[in-house]
């Protein structure tokens, strides 16, 4: 199964302070894509809105960001991506966002929501 997971928008599913280092929060839901991914095998792609300075690197998680900061550019490269996609039928959005939910599954994409996939990758 292959993730696209609107970065952001997860992050902010857990009000767990997450706002006062927004660039540790990034690394932070990187870290924990990375160990999940590896476990459950998935392919995984997080997409933020501006890219993070200093960068995410991740041999196992594609990170990616809108080609431009403007509102909502992350939810049309996701967008993007799916629709680019040969078979997007295969690929769940980790996303609460309620446009870009139906914008995906208009493209033939699922959508899971954010906090559930924050269960999956963190445990409370």
């Amino acid at each position: 199964m292959r993730w696209i997971v609107d970065g952001m928008n997860v992050i902010g599913s857990r009000p767990d302070g997450w706002w006062r280092d927004r660039h540790r929060a990034m690394v932070t839901l990187v870290e924990s894509l990375e160990r999940w991914a590896l476990v459950d095998g998935a392919e995984v792609t997080v997409v933020f809105e501006r890219p993070p300075s200093p960068p995410i690197e991740s041999a196992v998680v594609a990170v990616t960001s809108a080609p431009s900061p403007a509102p909502n550019s992350a939810d049309d490269e996701i967008v993007r991506l799916v629709r680019g996609d040969p078979h997007p039928e295969q690929i769940r959005v980790a996303t609460s966002d309620r446009a870009l939910s139906e914008r995906v599954r208009g493209a033939g994409a699922t959508v899971v929501p954010a906090e559930r996939l924050r269960q999956l990758i963190d445990p409370r």
